[in-house]
């Protein structure tokens, strides 16, 4: 990782599943959940998903705009949205240049295409208030995660 709690991430354009394009601007006052997971349709990143998706609410409830993100490209981050049957999360796509957002936070694997699993937690500033790296095979305890918004709220 190539940052530390108070640390402004580094500016990002990327297109969501509906190829909208997705910056920190679009959430003035809110705080920014980025949910990274390697890759989609892959069991543990389903879940991941799944499970932002379930509590989307609870995120909102908590002035936190939840994002999931992986290197796959729009139109499969568009069919698996469809599949996942998501309504509120977006699913960003850091396809091209390919993990460039993920590489620039040091949590893109070169030697693998992906990124880490990983959840940051940045405010509407891009200040990084909390995040946890994950076992590329660990699912994130959404509980956990729904504390740290809850205590950043």
């Amino acid at each position: 990782m190539k940052f530390d709690i108070g640390d402004k991430i580094p500016d990002f354009e990327l297109s969501d599943h509906n190829d909208q394009k997705v910056t920190l601007d679009e959430f003035p006052g809110k705080n920014i959940l980025f949910s990274f997971h390697p890759l989609a349709w892959t069991r543990v990143c389903r879940l991941q998903m799944e499970a932002l998706e379930k509590n989307y609410q609870k995120f909102i409830d908590n002035n936190t705009v939840p994002l999931g993100i992986s290197v796959d490209p729009v139109p499969s981050k568009k069919a698996w949205a469809e599949d996942l049957g998501l309504e509120n999360l977006r699913l960003l796509s850091d396809f091209w240049k390919h993990g460039d957002f993920a590489d620039k936070l040091g949590i893109f694997y070169d030697n693998k295409g992906i990124s880490g699993r990983v959840n940051i937690l940045a405010n509407h500033k891009g200040e990084i208030l909390w995040s946890k790296v994950y076992d590329i095979h660990e699912e994130p305890n959404i509980d956990e995660v729904l504390e740290a918004v809850k205590d950043n709220a």
